[in-house]
Formats: C-alpha cells, structure tokens, sequence
C-alpha cells in the first residue's frame, strides 16, 4: 500500500518498480497507489505507465490528512499483512521473499522487521539502520525497551499484520508527525516482531520531505515529547517515570545533535529550534553538556 501526496514521479517510479519486479501475482500480493488529492503532476499517469493494469490507484476525492490517508492503506487492503511504502523509498530484491520465510517460520508474531538502508536525493546509499540482532529470528525484550528511547523503524522496513493495526487502532489522529514511532512502540509493547538483519529497504532522507519541514519548525521534537507522554500512560506506574526520564533525554540529546548539524549547514533559525525544543525536553547532565557545546560553537564563534 503506497500513500502518496504530490510525490516527485522519478521517485514513485523508482518505489514502483522495486516492487514490480518481485511480484507474486494478483493473488498473493496487491499493489495500490493511496493518493491524498496531490496538486501537482500525474501519479495516475505513472501507475498506468509502470503497473499496466497491475498496479491500483485510488485518488482520495479532498485531501484526508497524513494520518487518514496511512489509515485507509490498512481500510482498504485486503490481505493478512500490510506493507505501507512510501512513495520515496524502495525496497530490495527479495524483500517480500524474506518477510514471508520469516512469518511463515514463527506465525505467532504481529510483524516482521529487517534493517533498513539509508539513501540520499540521488539514491546514494549514506548508512545502515543499528543492528537489532545478528541473526534471523524473533527480538526479545530489550527491543522494545530501546524502540521506547528512538525511532528504531521505518515504514519501509516493516510489515504488519493487519489484526495487529486493528487491534491497535489505526495510527493515532493526535499525532500527525509522530504517528510512526507511536505505532512502533505500541507494536513492540504488546506484540511480538520477527526481525532479519539483512539489509532490505531503502528509506529516503531528503529535504523535500515532511520530516524536513517539521525539523525547521520544531515541531518533531514537540510531538516527541507528546508521544512519550502516550507511552508511559501504559506502562506499569512503577516502570513509567524511568521510561519518562530515559526517553526525554534521549530526545533532547538527539535534537542538540540536530542543531549542531543544521548551523553546520547554515540553518540558523531552524538550529536554534532545535536547540529550544531540546532543552524543554530534559535538564539531565547529558543535555546540558550538549546544549552548552552548542552555545560556544556557535554564539561565541
């Protein structure tokens, strides 16, 4: 199931044909383009250019919002498990083969999960997703404890089985930018995940992309600190504070790294967003010491 909003075509090409090329027939596997009522280019045009008939499209009549529109994926696919795929990444030869063995061989897990490639604009390979285990299997506890501190998952490198987003709920209308890491830990909380660490999908960073724009603006901290506040609800009350704690830190460290790089790349105003919205996330020595590093490279250089 592949959402998309305005998307540049050379991309929605190149997402299509990763797919295509390791389809298993109508039967076993459907391919929809989910538009949200783009403004710009064709994507109809380029589904009937590269699927020739294989490949659906449906054109949401107004346009439904980011979490609406990741929400009718699930609505309107029709099989046990769901890959939601971006129409800026791709996936690897085999991605579906390798899902399927893995499912297949532990039926009891609610996804399945493999490390993820980081690409640039041109498709350049920039990183590797951290390990979360070296071989085949399913991950024990200790992952959803880390997926509770970062964003370990992409939408690209994860599929779901569709009871699992029922049970669930769907992805939460409250957090609009957050929605994934909040999917992810509710996964991880209550179901168990299949992971394999060959790296088989390939997320696109780009500034042309939402998560660009929240980084400007601030906002990605700010539902960072939302979506930490939903998880520690459902934790057990004497676990909650340290997950609190741990997972605010965490976030404010990782938003001073952020300012650090953006000044580095001439971003000020949106530098100084982060920088602001990391220190509201925590005081802890490692924020501290971050924050004051920042300060003398940047406003005393």
């Amino acid at each position: 199931m592949i959402p998309i909003y305005n998307c540049r075509e050379d991309y929605l090409r190149e997402t299509l044909r990763s797919v295509l090329c390791q389809n298993p027939g109508v039967a076993d596997m459907q391919i929809e383009v989910i538009d949200n009522c783009s403004t710009i280019g064709d994507p109809e045009a380029v589904v009937r250019e590269m699927g020739g008939g294989r490949i659906e499209y449906h054109r949401q009549p107004t346009n439904v919002g980011i979490i609406e529109n990741f929400n009718a994926c699930i609505n309107r696919a029709r099989g046990q498990w769901v890959h939601i795929l971006h129409g800026d990444d791709t996936v690897r030869s085999d991605f579906y083969g390798r899902a399927r063995s893995g499912i297949t061989a532990h039926p009891e897990v609610g996804a399945a999960l493999c490390r993820t490639i980081y690409m640039d604009e041109d498709s350049q390979w920039t990183g590797l997703a951290e390990l979360e285990g070296r071989t085949p299997g399913v991950l024990d506890g200790s992952f959803a404890e880390r997926q509770l501190l970062d964003q370990r998952i992409q939408f690209v490198g994860i599929v779901v089985r569709r009871t699992t987003y029922e049970d669930l709920g769907g992805f939460r209308s409250s957090l609009p930018h957050c929605l994934d890491w909040d999917m992810w830990k509710r996964i991880a909380l209550t179901k168990a995940v299949y992971y394999d660490p060959e790296p088989m999908a390939c997320y696109r960073l780009h500034m042309a992309a939402d998560s660009s724009r929240l980084v400007a603006t601030g906002e990605n901290v700010m539902e960072e600190r939302r979506s930490i506040e939903y998880s520690c609800a459902e934790l057990p009350p004497e676990y909650a504070p340290l997950v609190r704690r741990a997972a605010r830190k965490a976030a404010g460290v990782r938003a001073l790294r952020r300012a650090r790089q953006l000044w580095r790349n001439g971003q000020r105003a949106a530098a100084w967003r982060q920088f602001t919205e990391g220190m509201r996330c925590s005081l802890a020595p490692a924020v501290l010491a971050r924050s004051a590093y920042f300060l003398l490279r940047t406003v005393v250089h």
